[in-house]
């Protein structure tokens, strides 16, 4: 289960990346509305959270006092280095304290705010939080991109391709992350 998770997780990590790499500079700063945060923003959010949640995962309540999360929602984030180092950041902390798990710690009690979970549900809520923002950015970017987004799934109308291509081989079993 653990190793499925951590490619699971990987996989969104590789969706935000190749979000960046579509962007230019500014269109990573770009904030759609005085509601909205600019991807750097989002960034900064989850490498907090991942920081806080997965900082002595085992030992210490998830949500710690060091943490700003007001501030993860303001524009301090100036170039696409800094906002690349907070994402690292964020990704080693929670990627080795993952790795470091072994499957008798999945029914340990860890607490997030106070509020007690098995290992296994504190990752996946926060499987589902990262890829919620994960999410986000990616519609941001192809709001950005309009015509020009490239798709990092099946696109629109390839359907039959993509479907026509899988079928064409033999049955295996893996995981889906395992040839991208």
């Amino acid at each position: 289960m653990l190793e499925n998770l951590i490619k699971l997780l990987s996989y969104y990590k590789s969706l935000g990346e190749r979000t960046f790499e579509a962007l230019s500079d500014d269109e990573l700063h770009l904030i759609p509305d005085s509601g909205s945060n600019s991807i750097p923003m989002i960034v900064k959010h989850l490498s907090g959270n991942m920081l806080s949640r997965w900082t002595n995962f085992l030992t210490e309540d998830g949500e710690k006092d060091w943490r700003d999360r007001e501030g993860e929602f303001e524009s301090t984030i100036k170039t696409r280095e800094k906002m690349l180092q907070k994402w690292e950041e964020g990704w080693k902390c929670f990627l080795e304290a993952l790795n470091d798990l072994n499957e008798e710690d999945l029914n340990k009690t860890v607490f997030i705010r106070n509020e007690g979970h098995s290992v296994i549900d504190a990752i996946h809520r926060q499987l589902a939080h990262y890829s919620y923002h994960i999410g986000q950015m990616v519609y941001l970017a192809k709001m950005i991109k309009g015509e020009n987004w490239v798709s990092l799934s099946i696109p629109k109308g390839g359907t039959d391709a993509f479907n026509q291509e899988k079928f064409s081989v033999e049955k295996t079993e893996k995981h889906f992350t395992d040839n991208l």
